[in-house]
């Protein structure tokens, strides 16, 4: 696999604090890395690092298998979470100006902005002063300009931060357009939701410190625990779980009188599987018998608690 950014044993000190402690992080080439962690983990610091606004203390960035270099800032595109515009200013022509700061000329930038103002249906507001926009729309001109470059890595820190659903879920697609079109994307937020449709890979961050990277789907199968939801319709009315539940582990069991069925899991050994099948099938209706696999935020929460207990 080619990576867009290797991190290598990456610290950076602030006084006393450490921000980072030797951090080391693959960021795959042509994928949506969600970069992951509580606020004041470090990330934030590292993102400031792969963008030379600051520098680490020790260890290297490479990028695209060479030393970061700050010729290859032109091939990053940005999307910080704290950010702002220039309110006085139109909005078309504070977006060509900072297209031109990425190295565009005018003609060019005018002619990708005004694809990118339709693409994200505002092409009505390039006349309009910054200060006339809404938080959403304002944060639409911010997105174009740190892709319009088209840079081969791209940094969105809480990039659907102000949006409505509606807006959030136009961007996401824009985000997902830009990786089918070759982008690398690191990709920092609190909301898992997101991680989940959007993100191949993860790296959770916590005090400091990388505590869990991977492929997302493999980390998922990887944190199963052998649970199952079970909704099953006995055939008998009134029957219960009495039977199930002196063979088998069971919990949280709620009874549905009005479709006379049964919702609860079980925690089944691989070679129980087979068995509390034939029992429930045999018995009843079995409508749903589905393993549970984590989400993003159920390994995020437990693998922070399980750092924090070992600390």
């Amino acid at each position: 696999m080619n990576h867009m950014l290797s991190i290598r044993e990456v610290s950076k000190s602030f006084g006393s604090h450490k921000a980072l402690d030797t951090i080391n992080l693959e960021i795959p080439e042509n994928a949506i890395f969600g970069l992951l962690g509580p606020n004041g983990a470090g990330k934030t610091t590292l993102i400031r690092i792969i963008n030379q606004i600051t520098y680490p203390d020790s260890g290297e960035v490479l990028f695209a298998g060479e030393p970061l270099r700050p010729e290859h800032i032109a091939e990053i595109g940005y999307l910080p979470e704290e950010r702002g515009l220039y309110k006085s200013m139109k909005v078309g022509e504070q977006a060509l100006y900072l297209a031109q700061l990425k190295g565009l000329s005018r003609a060019e930038a005018k002619k990708r902005l005004l694809h990118w103002f339709e693409k994200l249906e505002i092409g009505d507001w390039w006349n309009r002063k910054v200060q006339e926009l809404s938080k959403g729309m304002a944060q639409k001109i911010q997105f174009i300009v740190t892709v319009l470059h088209e840079p081969r890595l791209l940094i969105f820190d809480e990039p659907f931060s102000g949006f409505d659903p509606i807006n959030a879920a136009l961007i996401k697609d824009r985000i997902l357009e830009l990786k089918e079109q070759g982008a690398s994307i690191i990709f920092s937020t609190h909301r898992m939701e997101s991680v989940e449709e959007l993100c191949e890979y993860i790296g959770l961050i916590h005090n400091s410190r990388l505590i869990l990277e991977g492929k997302l789907s493999a980390i998922r199968k990887a944190h199963k625990d052998n649970r199952y939801r079970v909704c099953w319709e006995p055939a008998a009315a009134t029957e219960g779980l009495t039977a199930i539940e002196q063979r088998f582990s069971v919990a949280n069991p709620r009874f549905d009188a009005e479709e006379g069925s049964w919702d609860f899991e079980m925690k089944l050994e691989e070679h129980q599987k087979a068995e509390a099948l034939a029992i429930l099938a045999g018995s009843g209706n079995l409508a749903t018998f589905q393993e549970w696999i984590p989400s993003a935020n159920d390994i995020f929460i437990q693998t922070v608690k399980n750092q924090e207990s070992h600390a």
